[in-house]
């Protein structure tokens, strides 16, 4: 017999002609909407880290120049000519710890989104803190030059901000559901 025909047999109404193994909640929505942006972050700085690798032993201002092209970005404004001078003075050195970076960035996105994903006490924690960190840095660049996109990102981190709080303060003010 079918788990469809065993919950017709119990009285349960079915919403759809397959059942959901589990039953999720707006909570569970919410966390693994945000663990899905985590990785998505870290996955992005992962591959940035392997840009930096893939630019050690060539000549990084000509990569530079050829992405500006690409893009249609002119050398007079002024983050192009800040992005052409870091290029022009890089060495494979420094390359190589903006990949290390990259790569325990990444492991921390990662560890984070898996915790969320499983709602475990711990991860709401980082992404509250890790939350926390970008906050002062987003309302000063909001000082500098208000924007569609800056107080977009802001105001999306802030809201993460406040949920995670919100879930280790109100919502679950019982002990961790798992110690490790």
């Amino acid at each position: 017999m079918t788990s469809n025909a065993t919950t017709q047999m119990k009285g349960q109404p079915t919403d759809s002609p397959v059942p959901r193994k589990h039953k999720h909640d707006a909570e569970t929505d919410v966390l693994r909407a945000i663990a899905s942006f985590e990785l998505t972050k870290g996955l992005v700085v992962l591959l940035a880290g392997f840009g930096a690798l893939w630019l050690i032993d060539r000549d990084v201002w000509d990569v530079a120049v050829s992405f500006l092209r690409i893009l249609h970005i002119k050398h007079r404004y002024h983050y192009a000519d800040v992005f052409l001078r870091l290029a022009r003075d890089v060495t494979d050195r420094q390359l190589i710890l903006v990949a290390i970076l990259a790569a325990l960035y990444s492991s921390l996105r990662f560890v984070e989104a898996f915790g969320l994903w499983r709602k475990r006490a711990w991860a709401e924690w980082i992404a509250f803190a890790s939350g926390t960190i970008y906050l002062p840095f987003e309302i000063n660049e909001m000082f500098r030059r208000l924007t569609v996109f800056r107080v977009g990102l802001f105001v999306v981190n802030l809201a993460i901000v406040i949920y995670m709080l919100y879930l280790r303060l109100v919502k679950h003010n019982t002990p961790d559901k798992v110690s490790g």
